[in-house]
């Protein structure tokens, strides 16, 4: 994490006591992050966020009470939110569909080797997601295949209308972000600088109001519109 100059600091929420401490000895051992407080449910989490403003909330999915994604989605609705990480057990579509729309940047298993979700944090907290190019298109195309075509019925017109605040060269960099490229290939794509992709982003993420690239292509595919058709 070049050019940082304070450890990432990180709330764990976890309704599994054992869970947080192995997270906290994990993360505590590194010298660039540092847990500032834990919670034991959604609530909690709150309430410590609003405390401790840290950079990072690695939450659990499934909680008692008020859960990880009902959390998230109250912690990303709020002025300069933190960053968040979903923990799970489960490798489900539904689960990760479910974080992502929450607006977390990713998600990590809980018997993930420590070194990797501590890459998973520094990831997030740089402000990228977790997800690579792979893991992203897997779960794009379950939440567009045959079995989810309820939902895209449900929510092809509300992201539709999202979309048309776009102008269409904003519209054409965030089909490209559903198709998976980065900045350097939207710029070949378009045949723009990168600089002006960056722009183009910045400007369909505000108009969006979205946090995220994962969030944009969501959108782009519940409108049907990855690849310009109407």
């Amino acid at each position: 994490m070049e050019g940082r100059q304070n450890p990432v600091r990180i709330v764990v929420v976890d309704d599994e006591e054992l869970v947080r401490m192995a997270l906290r000895l994990v993360i505590d051992g590194e010298p660039d992050l540092t847990v500032v407080a834990e919670a034991a449910d959604g609530n909690a989490a709150l309430a410590v966020v609003d405390e401790q403003r840290p950079d990072v909330v690695l939450m659990d999915v499934r909680m008692p009470g008020r859960d990880g994604l009902d959390t998230a989605r109250e912690l990303l609705a709020r002025p300069a939110p933190p960053r968040v990480l979903m923990l799970t057990t489960f490798d489900s579509d539904d689960l990760v569909l479910g974080a992502l729309r929450a607006g977390a940047l990713g998600f990590v298993l809980k018997d993930t080797p420590p070194s990797r979700i501590l890459d998973a944090v520094r990831t997030v907290a740089d402000g990228n997601p977790v997800l690579s190019p792979a893991a992203t298109a897997r779960v794009i195309a379950a939440a567009t295949g045959p079995g989810s075509s309820h939902i895209r019925d449900r929510s092809r017109g509300a992201a539709r209308e999202r979309l048309s605040l776009l102008t269409e060269r904003e519209r054409e960099t965030a089909r490209a972000i559903a198709d998976g490229l980065g900045n350097q290939q939207i710029a070949q794509r378009l045949r723009i600088t990168v600089a002006t992709v960056k722009a183009h982003t910045g400007s369909l993420f505000a108009k969006l109001a979205v946090e995220n690239r994962v969030q944009v292509a969501l959108l782009v595919r519940d409108a049907g519109d990855a690849t310009g058709e109407g």
